[in-house]
């Protein structure tokens, strides 16, 4: 696939893939912020206030009637956190017109639907529509309410609060329930008309139409966009060590049967110059998958988990390895992890578990070009990363990864924090304890 970057409009940029392989065409707009706490619920709630309806189609029945005419067209909200820059706007699916009866063009209507949804929506004397905020409103805070119910991705969200306690990356996309509480229609209406002058814009096209053809009709439908000083100072905040000399220990009770251990580090002076390929594979070997140093030996050999898997932000810079134990199992596997780190602190990596490693990474990074979605939001975090190559390029970088390389990382990585769930004696739910991280 080819891809070029551009920039349309003041501060919206456009990543354009041509590709013939989908039979719809895949696009994202994302305004960018510095995700903050007292601003962060309120960004996340616009996108779903825009979707409820816009001055030609006042609510959701007429949208999606009119997506209906557009041969199923679907344009939906989007909210997400990569380091700690908040991305909020829209994801549209549009049917390619060479598999449409009399091979019509739906591009140019769906872009001009989703430009009048970000620009043009239902409002009075200028405001948002009270009913539309409210609505939204609540639904937001059921969502941030029920992250408590899912207890596995309920830990490793305490696990980060309490790691970066004092950094952005400890709030969710989402924001607070208390911030979210306090929204009304007129505050989030200010909060909306400032974004639209202050964000950076980035557009995501993955399709058969030229560039040419996707810049005008973008431009076209965004003419209206009014546009202020932007931001361009957005950015994460990497820390290299931990907070303290030696890891803080959080432990926390709720009704649960099973423990959830979860174990943060910062990824240290690796990050100074990070090598994303080396970091995928150092975790892969690490904790990532069925042929891990975790999964073989914490899990299977010595089964002192139901499950137990790493995961690293390279954004972030940060660790996070997720286990499933019985509470009295919490000391035994807390040190077997460690120890596994400590093994490949000592080199302790064959050949075949680092070949392993770097061909089920590479082939995932070669999956992603089977998915218009997961390119959509590698590209997106590579461009905030500041990366330029795509998921060919960096499974080619994978391959060349040493044993030297991944060594390095684990002698690099320095723990911050480790958070324990566990039961209070009251709990009767039943647990997931299959071996995925």
């Amino acid at each position: 696939m080819e891809r070029t970057r551009s920039e349309i409009l003041p501060g919206v940029w456009l990543s354009h893939l041509r590709s013939d392989k989908f039979k719809t065409a895949c696009l994202s707009l994302n305004l960018l912020t510095q995700l903050k706490r007292e601003t962060a619920a309120m960004n996340a709630l616009i996108p779903y206030v825009l979707r409820r309806g816009t001055t030609a189609y006042g609510d959701m029945e007429a949208l999606s009637a009119r997506m209906d005419e557009l041969y199923g067209t679907a344009i939906e909200p989007v909210v997400r956190r990569i380091g700690e820059i908040q991305c909020l706007g829209f994801y549209a699916s549009v049917p390619e017109g060479e598999f449409l009866p009399g091979k019509k063009d739906v591009l140019r209507p769906a872009v001009e639907l989703l430009g009048q949804m970000l620009l043009s929506p239902n409002t009075r004397g200028g405001l948002l529509l009270p009913q539309y905020v409210d609505s939204e409103r609540e639904k937001l805070l059921e969502m941030i309410r029920s992250r408590i119910n899912e207890k596995r991705g309920y830990a490793l969200f305490r696990c980060v609060e309490e790691m970066c306690c004092y950094e952005d990356f400890a709030v969710s996309r989402l924001g607070g329930e208390a911030e979210a509480e306090a929204i009304n229609y007129k505050k989030l209406t200010r909060q909306y008309r400032s974004l639209l002058q202050t964000c950076p814009i980035e557009i995501f096209y993955c399709g058969r139409e030229s560039v040419k053809k996707v810049t005008a009709v973008l431009r076209d439908a965004l003419v209206t966009l009014p546009r202020g000083e932007i931001d361009y100072e957005i950015g994460t905040d990497l820390r290299m060590n931990a907070l303290e000399d030696q890891p803080r220990f959080v432990k926390e009770e709720m009704d649960v049967t099973q423990a959830k251990l979860v174990i943060g580090w910062r990824l240290g002076d690796c990050m100074e110059d990070p090598d994303q390929a080396a970091l995928n594979v150092f975790n892969c070997v690490f904790g990532s998958g069925s042929t891990s140093k975790l999964f073989l030996n914490v899990r299977e050999k010595l089964q002192l988990c139901y499950y137990a898997g790493s995961l690293v932000d390279t954004q972030k810079g940060l660790m996070l390895v997720s286990s499933g134990i019985e509470q009295e199992q919490f000391e035994p596997a807390r040190d077997e992890i460690f120890a596994q780190l400590e093994a490949m602190r000592r080199g302790e990596i064959s050949d075949e578990e680092l070949q392993s490693a770097k061909a089920g990474v590479a082939s995932d990074l070669r999956g992603l070009m089977d998915s218009q979605g997961e390119l959509e939001g590698f590209t997106l975090s590579q461009t905030l990363a500041g990366l330029d190559y795509g998921p060919m390029e960096l499974a080619s970088l994978v391959e060349d990864v040493t044993k030297e390389d991944v060594v390095g990382i684990a002698e690099s990585v320095d723990c911050d924090l480790i958070y324990l769930l566990c039961p209070n004696g009251e709990g009767e739910e039943e647990e997931d304890n299959d071996a995925d991280a």
